[in-house]
């Protein structure tokens, strides 16, 4: 199958129409920028060369990528300017407003919090992008070199750990920075060890050979930066996990989200309400089935997750309701799928820290050679004061069904393999990529699944989405403080029935791990759905639902608005004719 899909890619880059070639001269320009100062990040998406690099952080980063960043965004603009042909515009749109982006990210970040990183987290990335089944074996040596690089043992490095101790003390001399939020910096400390050990399990695993020494320089280094975070970063944390108005609205920007604050939660109240009444009806057929005591669809829920997975069951058990998932979708014609098996795997600790939810791995999206997207599910993640926490949201036969659509078919995998293996240019695939194209897509593709699930799936395919208009009112009001943590813990508990880990987690996403990104999938999902929707009613017995989804998937990560121009202009006036 591996085979297959390089022959595949190379067809398809043999093929490529000429706009295409043209506007990937135009991202090269960013591309470059983004190897030169975040060569990791850059590496796993596919760009070669840059396996043994890292980021170094000296004093005058910041005024180096806004000067780089500025001049690359002006020649994108001229280039717009004199471009004739409509795709590579619509391309370089993105482009410029992805440097733009960045460009007012940067000078935000400059102005108002003092420069402080999880550097274990960093590291880990750097290595763990490396270590992996589907990275060539000849490449993996290179994460040692990284290793020995990010502890400055390397001729010409310093240590990644003095550099971010330096860069904050520098900027302690700037009055009026704010510090990161208190929660943040404790929750770093509290997963440093799980990143180093999980580090030293990569390199076991893949067997690099003359590890020990640099492995114990990153402990001993470490354990010396968390001393330093603890005397003098923890004094300057904000007890207030709030952002600056501003900054908050700069993060919905960056996300792709185009409601406002308001929008998002008069909307998002007036859904949860609705799914939670969608939810009862549910409910009551299967607590009738199940011959249940109470058809709550709380006790309900709770009563389905007690039929909980054990290890060993796990992945068959998802595997087994992804081939069911794809017979419903190729028996109801409902979209093209590939004819490799997808990926499904369960994280580490360390993989859990790093992301404590389901997700998508996305596969390299330049140079790719065979390598896949993977769905990821975490077992467990810690609570306050490092105490461990139990999932039981993903561990059980009916949230197999909203999760394998959601993350792997015919969700983000296929969304992420229909790039890879038919081709779409770098602007649509790299840099229009936000969580609102993204998960728009994923949180669509399980409402388009829900008539194929069991009434078990369907309730909790309810759940997950009511569980996504949660997110659109919990993360603006905790960032506006109209309501608090422990408020949005007991919403997330008593009425999404989450565990009080997966409520741990949503509840850190809303205050420090990423504001404004959970409010994203609900805003991505109610723009495709309206754009389905308006496409019916233009086409009426015309449409046709795999033609149309074919079409969305061959789009790339457009934007919103961009998809919707490209739908009601090209889509529907070629399936009237």
């Amino acid at each position: 199958m591996k085979f297959l899909l390089i022959l595949t890619a190379v067809a398809a880059l043999a093929q490529e129409p000429a706009w295409v070639t043209r506007s990937n001269e135009n991202a090269q320009l960013l591309i470059r920028l983004q190897a030169k100062f975040g060569p990791e990040g850059a590496s796993a998406q596919g760009v070669p060369g840059l396996d043994d690099q890292i980021s170094d952080f000296p004093a005058d980063r910041a005024q180096k990528v806004r000067a780089e960043m500025i001049r690359v965004r002006d020649l994108l603009k001229a280039r717009l300017g004199t471009e004739t042909d409509r795709l590579v515009k619509q391309d370089l749109q993105i482009l410029v407003g992805a440097a733009d982006r960045q460009i007012r990210q940067l000078d935000a970040n400059e102005k108002t919090f003092l420069p402080y990183a999880d550097i274990a987290g960093l590291i880990f990335f750097g290595e763990k992008s490396l270590l992996d089944d589907q990275v060539k074996p000849e490449r993996r040596p290179a994460a040692l070199v990284r290793l020995r690089k990010y502890t400055g043992m390397e001729q010409g490095f310093t240590p990644l750990t003095q550099q971010a101790e330096a860069r904050f003390r520098e900027k302690l001399r700037t009055p009026g920075l704010l510090g990161p939020s208190k929660e943040e910096v404790e929750k770093n400390l509290q997963n440093t060890s799980t990143y180093v050990n999980g580090i030293g399990l990569l390199l076991e695993k893949y067997k690099l050979q003359g590890y020990g020494e640099a492995l114990t320089k990153l402990r001993e280094q470490l354990t010396e930066y968390d001393a330093f975070v603890r005397r003098e970063v923890l004094p300057k944390a904000r007890g207030d996990f709030r952002l600056p108005p501003a900054t908050y609205l700069a993060a919905l920007e960056n996300y792709g989200v185009d409601y406002t604050p308001d929008e998002l939660t008069r909307l998002a109240h007036a859904a949860f309400t609705e799914y939670q009444q969608q939810m009862q009806q549910i409910a009551v057929s299967v607590a009738k089935e199940r011959g249940l005591p109470s058809s709550d669809y709380r006790d309900v829920i709770r009563e389905l997750k007690k039929e909980q997975f054990s290890g060993k069951e796990i992945l068959p058990k998802y595997e087994a309701t992804l081939k069911l998932l794809e017979a419903a979708i190729r028996e109801h014609h409902l979209v093209t799928l590939p004819e490799r098996a997808a990926i499904i795997s369960i994280a580490s600790a360390a993989e859990t820290a790093a992301q404590p939810a389901p997700h998508m791995q996305p596969p390299p999206l330049l140079n790719n050679h065979g390598e896949r997207g993977k769905f990821v599910l975490p077992l467990d993640t810690r609570g306050a004061g490092g105490a461990e926490l139990k999932y039981d949201d993903f561990t059980f036969a009916a949230a197999a069904w909203t999760l394998t659509a959601h993350e792997a078919r015919p969700g983000h995998e296929l969304q992420f393999a229909s790039m890879v293996e038919h081709g779409v240019s770098l602007a649509r695939a790299v840099f229009a990529f936000n969580s609102t194209n993204v998960e728009g897509w994923g949180l669509y593709a399980e409402w388009f699944m829900l008539p194929y699930m069991p009434n078990e799936g369907k309730l909790i395919s309810l759940q997950f989405r009511m569980l996504r208009a949660a997110r659109a009112f919990l993360d603006p009001e905790l960032q506006s403080g109209k309501i608090t943590p422990e408020r949005a813990m007991q919403v997330l508990e008593n009425d999404v029935v989450c565990s009080k880990a997966f409520a741990t987690e949503e509840v850190e996403r809303f205050t420090f791990r990423s504001p404004g990104q959970a409010v994203s999938y609900f805003d991505g999902y109610t723009r495709l759905l309206a754009l389905r929707q308006d496409a019916e009613k233009a086409l009426g017995p015309k449409f046709n639902v795999q033609r149309f989804h074919d079409f969305i998937l061959g789009q790339g990560l457009l934007p919103p608005d961009l998809l919707r121009k490209a739908v009601m202009e090209e889509f529907v006036v070629k399936e009237r004719s």
